[in-house]
């Protein structure tokens, strides 16, 4: 049995209802064990007339944003008056499916990471396997904090491919308008064109 925070007990998993918690949720320094609670669209249940709906990108963003920060994810659907699922619906499960078929491992048996993930960007992790999910596709190369050293290698789950990468001259420090790049930073060299996939994800394997 699974109590939640609606009993008003004071205890029980904490459950944000149709919005992403801004961080990891933690109480008196310990992490706290929560759900996010969406739906497809405006509603719990089967409505004809609403059509808010969130695109298979947005819904997909919303589930590595959670595991991103330690949380489960529960995403609703509702049957209509025949029993049947509606055809929205069904292509937003048919665009998850075939995300997670070369993602999943991005996904399942992870959790949070203590590297800070670039702008736009989550960070899942796993042992020494650390996984990062593009949502917004830079141009040409993208920065990561305090990697410098300790990664042996990424590639994109989609299709395997090498990423490369580089570091800094331990002395340089690049300022930009942007950004300051610091000597433990790396950067990782991407193609101009954003991989064929819902998010683009690099895994990187970091030394052990």
């Amino acid at each position: 049995m699974l109590i939640n925070d609606r009993f008003d007990l004071g205890h029980g998993i904490t459950t944000p209802e149709q919005y992403q918690p801004d961080k990891p949720l933690y109480k008196d320094g310990l992490p706290v064990l929560w759900e996010a609670c969406q739906t497809m669209n405006g509603t719990w249940g089967y409505d004809r007339d609403n059509q808010q709906w969130k695109s298979s990108e947005q819904i997909l963003q919303m589930l590595i944003d959670t595991v991103a920060k330690g949380g489960n994810f529960l995403m609703n659907t509702g049957p209509n008056g025949r029993g049947l699922i509606d055809k929205q619906s069904k292509e937003r499960f048919s665009d998850l499916s075939e995300w997670f078929y070369l993602h999943n491992r991005s996904i399942k048996q992870c959790g949070p990471s203590d590297f800070v993930p670039p702008v736009d960007c989550r960070y899942t992790q796993n042992g020494n396997r650390l996984y990062l999910h593009i949502f917004s596709w830079p141009y040409f190369h993208i920065h990561l904090k305090d990697l410098a050293g300790k990664i042996r290698y990424a590639q994109f789950l989609n299709d395997g491919s090498e990423v490369f990468y580089r570091g800094f001259d331990p002395e340089e420090v690049i300022t930009t308008t942007e950004t300051i790049i610091e000597p433990n930073d790396i950067v990782l060299q991407l193609p101009t064109k954003r991989p064929d996939a819902l998010v683009p994800v690099i895994e990187i394997f970091l030394n052990e």
